[in-house]
């Protein structure tokens, strides 16, 4: 279970270093800070998400509403964190993989992503369902 305690805290300080790097009196020089501080704290909200499912005993439907979430979000966020990638089906985290997770974590065999495949994640980006005619 210390890997679910280990995760987001370090992501979390990680946001609250780049932050310390944003010069209020110089918006433009902030800019890659700040973006920096929000795939950050993005990424801590992704892992905290996963430690209150599997930790916690959190459902799915509970940790998109506590993270300001719709539930079909949370599935492809869950996929790309540490401690349950391992149990994505396709591109994301279901009901059942948690499930699996949580048996695993009980059994002392859980598989979680090595922190060199997590640092490679690439945040999600929006993708527009149809192409734009104007």
């Amino acid at each position: 279970m210390s890997t679910a305690a280990e995760s987001w805290p370090e992501t979390v300080e990680a946001a609250r270093a780049a932050l310390a790097h944003v010069d209020l009196s110089d918006p433009q020089a902030a800019l890659p800070h700040l973006r920096e501080a929000a795939v950050k704290v993005t990424e801590a909200i992704d892992e905290a998400m996963a430690a209150a499912l599997l930790t916690e005993g959190a459902t799915i439907r509970q940790a998109a509403t506590l993270a300001g979430l719709t539930e079909n979000a949370v599935g492809p966020r869950l996929a790309r964190t540490s401690l349950l990638a391992a149990y994505r089906e396709g591109d994301r985290v279901t009901r059942t993989g948690v499930e699996r997770a949580r048996y695993d974590l009980e059994e002392g065999r859980h598989k979680s992503t090595p922190p060199a495949e997590a640092a490679q994640r690439q945040p999600l980006r929006f993708r527009a369902r149809r192409p734009n005619p104007g």
